[in-house]
């Protein structure tokens, strides 16, 4: 709860918390009650809500709820980058927090990042824990593995196509932890490869026991699927198409870690450190980190000044990565605090694996690049990214036609579109490009020390 209190004030930092939503619902509401429930004197907080054209009654809502919650409304949908209405007038705030609105803090979750803040004065960002938002326990799949030939090199089992918890569908929050090759979508939906033997994690609301979990699977050809969920394995048919399998559950109860920090590949790719990690203590020190995330971090004004906002060609992901690259190179630091904790709904927004979701992190990837990495980095990533989806298209349109098979379109032509975007920027951001160069302290090399080998 909001601490009441003059003198109690006084010790503390003033703070302004931003939470944007867009047709947010119940997620936006869910995020703010929590936030009221932050161990932070009501004099010193400030909560805004940054709305990019709500039409799903979300801003009615928050005003009947919260009269507290300052409202800013934008006139068109800015994306991500709308935070930065609520990021420009900072005389008076001490220190500006980002949380996401289907993010859920806990109540020290605030003070934690000002107690690590306060630290050290070259500190221009402090990044949460950021946790899945359900709790998950494991269920074993085993599967004959087959090789699926047409220059795909994997060893595959069985498609994944769904989950199921005593009859409510978990599929957006479930993923293989062991022995999966990561979401795909096709004409039928999402799905996940799994390997000749994986571990799903299924997720459930804390607090809840489920008895049973259905697993949904596809086969592109007949095989058979043994599944354990901790009381007994069953054994079943899978052929092509949707093959339910049921079984009872054994809950060992874990947490999963979404983000402490973020990292950049060497190939230019950002990610989230300690993504689908057990929860398990590995994280629980504070810890120097390239890059902050944007879904719960804290952020001082002196370096946004410095640095400057969020970039808002961007749209959509790689805005925080690209600023906090932009900040690396006027020399400023960023940092965990474990001790701060949220839950996150993870994509709830745009969701993984969809097309709004593919076409931004494939295009701004490689405005990032141009933008901050050293010249011969970018330029090979472009080059890659175009060999890449020459190779797609050989794959998958000009050997299936040769065959008089029908051809698979939907990666080429999502990654055609993401380029696309990328060339219509691409003379803009050079412009930036040159201006960053001249005002850069630190050395690439310096930099280039980051970066995580593949």
């Amino acid at each position: 709860m909001l601490v009441e209190g003059d003198d109690v004030a006084n010790t503390h930092a003033r703070v302004r918390v931003v939470v944007l939503n867009f047709n947010g619902g119940v997620l936006t509401l869910k995020c703010l009650r929590h936030l009221r429930n932050l161990d932070w004197p009501v004099g010193q907080l400030e909560i805004v809500c940054v709305d990019n054209v709500s039409t799903d009654g979300s801003i009615e809502a928050i005003r009947g709820e919260f009269p507290e919650v300052e409202i800013r409304q934008t006139s068109s949908n800015l994306g991500f980058p709308a935070n930065n209405l609520a990021m420009r007038d900072l005389q008076g705030i001490d220190y500006v927090a980002l949380v996401n609105n289907d993010a859920y803090v806990e109540p020290t979750w605030l003070s934690a990042l000002v107690e690590m803040m306060e630290s050290a004065p070259e500190l221009g960002a402090v990044s949460s824990k950021l946790l899945l938002a359900p709790k998950f326990t494991d269920v074993v799949v085993d599967a004959p593995g087959f090789d699926p030939g047409q220059g795909d090199t994997r060893e595959l089992g069985v498609m994944l196509r769904g989950v199921l918890v005593d009859g409510s569908d978990v599929w957006s929050h479930a993923h293989v932890g062991e022995g999966g090759w990561g979401r795909e979508a096709d004409r039928l939906g999402t799905f996940e490869w799994i390997g000749p033997h994986g571990v799903v994690r299924v997720p459930f609301e804390p607090g809840t026991t489920p008895q049973k979990v259905t697993l949904i699977f596809d086969s592109p050809v007949p095989t058979t699927v043994t599944v354990d969920g901790g009381r007994g394995q069953k054994s079943a048919a899978v052929e092509s198409g949707f093959s339910p399998v049921t079984v009872e559950l054994s809950l060992k109860p874990y947490d999963v870690v979404n983000n402490v920090g973020s990292i950049v590949f060497d190939d230019g790719a950002g990610a989230d450190r300690g993504w689908l990690a057990r929860d398990d203590g590995s994280f629980d020190e504070p810890e120097d980190v390239f890059a902050w995330c944007g879904g719960s971090v804290l952020l001082r004004p002196s370096y946004l000044a410095d640095v400057g906002l969020l970039d808002t060609r961007f749209f959509l992901y790689y805005e925080d990565t690209d600023l906090s690259w932009r900040g690396r190179a006027r020399g400023w630091r960023y940092c965990t605090a474990p001790k701060s904790v949220a839950r996150h709904e993870h994509a709830a927004s745009s969701g993984e694996g969809s097309e709004v979701f593919a076409y931004h992190v494939e295009r701004n990837r490689l405005l990032m690049l141009v933008k901050n990495a050293p010249a011969g980095m970018a330029a090979k990533q472009v080059w890659h990214f175009v060999l890449t989806t020459l190779s797609y298209a050989r794959r998958d349109i000009i050997r299936p036609v040769m065959r008089l098979k029908r051809p698979r379109l939907t990666i080429v032509r999502r990654r055609l579109r993401s380029f696309l975007g990328f060339l219509a920027l691409l003379p803009a951001m050079l412009v930036t490009r040159r201006r960053l160069r001249s005002t850069q302290l630190v050395p690439d090399a310096e930099l280039a020390e980051w970066f995580v080998k593949r």
